[in-house]
């Protein structure tokens, strides 16, 4: 398992870590995202909805649980905290193998329907109000080399 931390002093330096990671994704590729209310998830997510070449205005799935965006790959964002008390499956599997990539939020609630190669990111808030420290990582060789790129 290879991990990597990276801090990010704004927000935008947070969408310019997501959109680099965005150049090594494919097809099938998920990503969970972890960290307290308001420490950037969605911001993460809109930067890589920008590196995926997505233009629509990303927001977080609150009460849509998924929602789809286009680009150079799809995206599909997921925010499954309304179903931490459910066994509810809402096709996880078809996101997770399909032809875009899915970002989930809070998926420590859906842990049993995660596939086992994945990317983990935590973000955290730290001592400054803007900077965050993320923290990737990776479950299987693909995404061990993604992070290997992304220390470039």
């Amino acid at each position: 398992m290879s991990v990597v931390e990276l801090i990010a002093h704004s927000h935008e330096e947070t969408e310019k870590i997501a959109m680099k990671l965005a150049n090594f994704l494919r097809p099938g590729d998920t990503l969970t995202l972890e960290g307290e209310l308001g420490s950037g998830k969605t911001t993460f997510t809109k930067g890589l909805a920008k590196g995926l070449g997505i233009t629509r205005n990303v927001n977080s799935p609150t009460f849509t649980i998924v929602k789809q965006y286009k680009g150079r790959i799809p995206l599909y964002h997921m925010d499954v905290y309304r179903l931490e008390d459910s066994d509810e499956d809402i096709g996880f599997s078809e996101y997770f193998h399909g032809d875009g990539v899915s970002v989930v939020e809070w998926a420590k609630f859906i842990e049993d329907y995660l596939p086992e190669e994945r990317l983990e990111i935590n973000i955290e808030y730290t001592d400054d109000d803007q900077t965050r420290k993320l923290k990737l990582k990776a479950f299987g060789d693909h995404y061990s080399s993604i992070l290997h790129e992304m220390k470039d």
